[in-house]
């Protein structure tokens, strides 16, 4: 690794095969504990440098153009594959419509909090400037993730396990709004609580990561430390309004204008994509399988008839 006179650090393939090794180092503790995560850290790894080294390329394509239209794409892509992670990788339970519904809270807390946030509260001008805002639309839709998985999550599993609560709010004439706003708001404060711990423990026990890019990347300390104050609150802000938005519309499709919880439409099977899978490898290995029961049973039946001239 070297330093330009520019004060930035410049990091090669090298250095980067290095930081793996903690990952490896990770998977072979899992394995000695028989933790069971060791391969989902490779995985995971493996897909860290191929996302971002492909991200890489396009955003260079992206801030050397320099077009409004260009940035206004990525940002609709990057909530397209946010909404993309939710539905298909971190949700053990769906329901109908889940995918626009949720594509509409990510585009809903993250787009206008960060024209604002970029335009006003951090003088960006023009605000789309490539590279500050693809990077700000990219960490509001990180964290917007998990607030929506946790407070969909919520939702989901207090209506097919705890669902006769409530129905006796239903029962005993209550809106649907009445009797669902205890679960919405117990499935808000769950998805707020982690921005809220992260946010109160900020310069005290912890150096958050867009301070630390700030630094490293030549700015002063004090534009650092501003820097993160605005971008926590922008998460905040996203976090908060995905959430809100995701949930009151998922409790809608849950429980119907009728007043009756529909637990036909929560589905806790695997998403159809890796139902494919599973069927597609399974025809694989079936297949070789046979294939080789076929192979052993002529090497067999040769055996036998040697035998037999024998």
């Amino acid at each position: 690794m070297d330093s330009p006179s520019g004060g930035s650090t410049h990091l090669t393939w090298t250095n980067v095969a290095l930081g793996f090794s903690f990952i490896v180092f990770d998977s072979a503790v899992s394995h000695l504990f028989r933790l069971g995560v060791g391969s989902s850290l490779i995985t995971a790894g493996v897909r860290c440098v191929v996302q971002l080294a492909v991200m890489a390329l396009v955003l260079q394509k992206i801030f050397e153009a320099q077009n409004p239209w260009g940035v206004a794409g990525l940002a609709c892509l990057l909530n397209l594959l946010a909404t993309f992670e939710v539905v298909v990788n971190k949700m053990k339970r769906r329901f109908h419509r889940m995918f626009p519904i949720v594509l509409f809270g990510m585009v809903i807390g993250t787009i206008p909090v960060a024209i604002i946030g970029a335009h006003f509260a951090m003088s960006i001008r023009p605000f789309w400037k490539p590279d500050q805002f693809i990077p700000i639309v990219g960490m509001l839709c990180g964290n917007t993730i998990s607030a929506v998985v946790v407070s969909i999550s919520f939702v989901l599993k207090e209506m097919q396990e705890n669902r006769d609560r409530v129905e006796t709010y239903l029962a005993f004439g209550a809106s649907r709004f009445e009797a669902c706003k205890p679960v919405a708001t117990e499935a808000l404060r769950l998805a707020l609580t982690p921005t809220i711990n992260q946010m109160s423990v900020l310069g005290i026990i912890s150096i958050p990561g867009m301070m630390t890019g700030a630094i490293l990347g030549g700015s002063s300390v004090q534009q650092a430390a501003r820097l993160q104050m605005v971008i926590m609150f922008m998460i905040t802000a996203a976090t908060a309004l995905g959430s809100i938005v995701t949930t009151v519309l998922a409790m809608g499709i849950v429980v119907d204008a009728e007043h009756r919880i529909r637990s036909e439409r929560i589905d806790g099977r695997k998403h159809a994509i890796w139902r494919g899978r599973d069927r597609a490898v399974g025809a694989v290995v079936g297949g070789i399988e046979r294939g080789w029961e076929k192979v052993r049973g002529r090497e067999r039946a040769e055996r036998e008839s040697l035998l037999t001239q024998a």
